[in-house]
């Protein structure tokens, strides 16, 4: 079913830092890993064939061309890295899918479809793309521009110190987000999984710092140690060590940012609706909740959200 032009174009118009400690989690297998880390790091369960790819900082990948130097985030199906181009000499995201996410997903496909009806400032770009063989099977990596911390990071951090967002970013926020989802909607595209995690600020000054100063603003990276109880090696389908995630620590708030749209491993086309979606049960849309049906008209429930948890 084709969306109505004018559905989200008149909506439109009328618009921790965490403390360091030693815990323990169990593997499938049933052997302990021991890992020092400050946060809660990615399933260790998932690395195994099929899962995640073990990554180490160094680690370098398409014949050298990109290398990593911290961790951005993770999620069931992926985990995203800051990486080194060598090439035109600036930072970028680095995705690498699950191995059993890289024979199923269309993020790829969906976000080339877009691109090849122009670009929306709004949506995150993609650099490039490429396969990558690993001890754990055959990964999909998408390179994507730098961007900054979420607005769900944003507003952790703003509600740990007792603020608030400033109305007029709110309202900044609003519009650039309903005319994302206007672009990607006229384009025939429904997102599927709109978020505060999945709404992020631009950082393009962040692309050619050097490492060091890189690192000043989004964190210093932090390793946590692995082991097993029985003290035997723990084989290639495992990382050497844990890499936490970047904290942004000394990130400015900076009043010309704007935002992008990214994680697009939900989207749909429209008359192609999923069976299902995987949704947060505090963001699901009414209809996925009462009936069985859904179209691209969730993106817009799934947005509201977002901004009532900006406000309040």
């Amino acid at each position: 079913m084709q969306p109505p032009m004018d559905a989200t174009e008149a909506l439109l118009r009328r618009v921790q830092r965490p403390l360091s400690t030693e815990f323990e989690t169990r593997s499938s297998d049933n052997l302990s890993y021991l890992h020092h880390t400050s946060t809660l790091s990615e399933n260790l369960d998932l690395y195994r064939p099929g899962g995640y790819h073990p990554v180490s900082l160094g680690d370098t990948f398409k014949n050298g061309r990109y290398r990593v130097a911290h961790k951005l985030g993770w999620g069931g199906f992926s985990i995203v890295w800051v990486a080194r181009d060598n090439l035109p000499e600036e930072w970028v995201a680095l995705k690498i899918h699950t191995a059993e996410t890289t024979l199923r997903s269309h993020e790829l496909s969906t976000l080339q479809s877009m691109q090849q009806h122009g670009a929306s400032p709004y949506i995150v770009r993609l650099l490039d793309s490429f396969d990558h063989i690993g001890p754990n099977g055959s990964h999909q990596c998408l390179v994507f521009e730098l961007l900054g911390p979420s607005v769900n990071h944003i507003l952790a951090d703003y509600n740990e110190e007792g603020v608030r967002l400033e109305i007029e970013t709110i309202l900044k926020l609003t519009k650039q987000l309903l005319q994302a989802i206007s672009f990607l909607h006229r384009q025939g595209y429904a997102h599927g999984d709109i978020s505060g995690n999945n709404v992020v600020f631009t950082a393009s000054e962040l692309k050619y710092l050097s490492e060091e100063a890189l690192c000043d603003i989004i964190g210093h990276p932090q390793l946590g140690s692995i082991s097993r109880n029985d003290g035997t090696p723990l084989g290639p389908s495992m990382p050497k060590y844990l890499v936490e995630r970047a904290e942004w620590d000394e990130w400015i708030d900076d009043d010309e940012a704007d935002l992008r749209l990214i994680d697009w491993g939900e989207a749909f086309k429209h008359g192609a609706e999923p069976p299902k979606l995987a949704q947060p049960f505090d963001l699901k849309a009414p209809e996925t909740i009462f009936t069985d049906n859904f179209d691209y008209r969730l993106d817009l429930w799934r947005a509201g959200c977002v901004v009532r948890f900006a406000f309040f």
